[in-house]
Order: structure tokens, then sequence, then C-alpha cells
């Protein structure tokens, strides 16, 4: 009885093994959200890792967060390093490559709680007296998080949180 039962264990486990191994190694999460500014006021807010924390849907899940900046005051070379709870781990973020003002273009390193390198890309799209604010995040899956994705949509997770950012970034916008 016990061998019969290990088979259908050891079978039951190389199936996920198999299952998880076939899912896309890649992913990709995007929201939009168009604002009354032009494509230079957003991508002013983006350019500056200052002025784009005071609209990151991140920081407010952790009051005591450690942050650093370096490099560049803004644009390519500015570094912004966080470290906190287990709510935002810690990383760092890199600007890499700006178009004024068409995009903005991040590396953005996870070292806790899962190590990690994504893109991300900011785009500014003006479409008559507005913007279309683009906020994409692309990266590799590895084992880990593919199992993850199993139970939980890392494109609701993070698109979510996208749309709140982008909502604070409008209102900073619009107020100005």
């Amino acid at each position: 009885m016990l061998i019969p039962t290990l088979a259908v264990v050891v079978a039951v486990i190389v199936l996920f093994v198999i299952v998880i191994q076939l899912k896309s190694n890649d992913f990709c999460v995007s929201r939009s959200l168009k604002m009354r500014a032009t494509p230079g006021q957003a991508f002013a807010q983006v350019n500056d890792l200052h002025l784009m924390n005071e609209w990151n849907p991140w920081l407010k899940l952790d009051p005591t967060l450690k942050q650093t900046y370096e490099g560049a005051a803004s644009g390519v070379g500015a570094i912004y390093s966080w470290d906190g709870d287990k709510n935002v781990g810690a990383g760092r973020q890199t600007i890499v490559e700006t178009r004024s003002p068409e995009f903005v273009r991040m590396k953005l390193e996870f070292f806790r709680p899962f190590a990690g390198v994504n893109e991300v890309l900011f785009t500014f799209v003006p479409e008559g007296d507005q913007t279309v604010v683009t906020w994409n995040m692309s990266g590799k899956l590895n084992f880990i998080t593919k199992v993850m994705g199993l139970f939980m949509s890392m494109d609701k997770m993070c698109g979510d949180s996208f749309l709140k950012g982008l909502a604070d970034l409008k209102t900073i916008l619009e107020s100005q």
C-alpha cells in the first residue's frame, strides 16, 4: 500500500515541476492613466527620484523605510536605494536612459525578499491637452516566482500599486 501511495506523490510532484517549467519565464505589468499635464511636467516627476518618491505607492507601506540617494541629482545615473520591512524588502533603482519628454527607463534590482532584476519604463504620450503616462515593468521569472504565480497574480498585485501611484502622480500634476 505504501508503494502505490508513494508513486502517486512522486507523480504529482513531477507533474507540478513540469507545469512550473512550462510557464513563461517572462512577465510584463503595465498600467496607464491620462493626466491634465504636459509630457514635460510628467517626465520631470519621474526623472527625479526624489520627486517620484512623493507618489511611489510602496513607500507608504513602511513608515520606517531607510532611503538613500546616490549619483546624479536626476536623470541618467540617479540611484535610489531602500531597505524596509517585509512589505517593501530591499533594493535599488537606477535611471539608465531618458529622452525628454518621451520616456524614462530604469533598472530595478530587488535584494530582499527575493533577488531579481527588472526593467521599468515610463512613457509620456500627449493626447490633446492631456498626457497618457504609462508605467511598465518587465523581467524574468525564476522557479520560485513561477510557483508563487500559481497562487497570486503579479499583474494584479503590481498593477493595482501602479494605478495607485499613477493616481497620486495625477493629483500632484493637476494641482500645479
